[in-house]
């Protein structure tokens, strides 16, 4: 009898182990199922964001990068081949009357002069022309001034290419140009007269000087320019 109940109790002692082992396993095998679920579930919302991503990027990315502004490449600058200088044109003369030299240039001596009954230098040439004759640009240039000149009379001023600038006195009081007028060689600028009041004993004619940078210059060398 005692033999029956240690075997019963012993059984029974088994049994609890075997029913613990077997809750055990039991919520074991449903956590596995519980991970496998859940992990199953994040690789496909992992895998339905990256295809959102790479949808997003198809649409809105290319259309950024195409708007963005697009950067010119730089070129070299070019060499630009600078003008060859146009060739400076020689200084034309001509003589502003027909007439011949009364009276010559002469600054380095002194000379007398009939109408003051003095010696004197004298800055010019006197070209001999008829009253109201036509009195012409001696070279091309812009006229400086027209004035009446206390002691030369009516004169008009000429610059010149070159630094040159030629006087042209005794006019008569009707002056043909203005300050600022261009004039070309051979323009009339003019008429005889006798106006010069220290040289009226020449009769009508034309005083004619010229300068070169400010410095009186033999007016007979610079009408032989234009004969070279």
């Amino acid at each position: 009898m005692s033999d029956n109940k240690h075997t019963g109790r012993s059984f029974a002692g088994k049994g609890y182990y075997i029913a613990l082992i077997l809750c055990a396993a039991a919520i074991g095998i449903t956590g596995y199922l519980y991970y496998q679920n859940a992990n199953q579930t994040e690789q496909i919302s992992i895998q339905e964001t990256e295809d959102v991503l790479v949808g997003t990027m198809g649409t809105e990315d290319v259309a950024v990068i195409a708007t963005q502004p697009q950067t010119k490449p730089t070129t070299a600058p070019t060499e630009t081949t600078a003008p060859a200088p146009t060739e400076k044109k020689p200084l034309k003369t001509m003589s502003p009357v027909d007439g011949e030299i009364i009276s010559g240039y002469s600054m380095e001596a002194l000379s007398y002069n009939q109408t003051t009954r003095d010696w004197r230098v004298h800055n010019g040439i006197d070209l001999a022309a008829e009253e109201g004759a036509e009195v012409c640009a001696a070279a091309d240039g812009e006229v400086y001034t027209t004035f009446e000149d206390d002691i030369l009379g009516y004169t008009v001023v000429i610059r010149h290419s070159d630094g040159y600038t030629s006087c042209y006195s005794s006019l008569d009081e009707n002056i043909a140009v203005q300050p600022g007028d261009q004039v070309t060689m051979g323009q009339t600028i003019g008429y005889a007269g006798s106006t010069a009041i220290v040289e009226t004993t020449l009769g009508s004619h034309v005083h004619f000087s010229v300068t070169q940078n400010d410095q009186p210059v033999d007016p007979s060398a610079f009408l032989a320019i234009g004969q070279g």
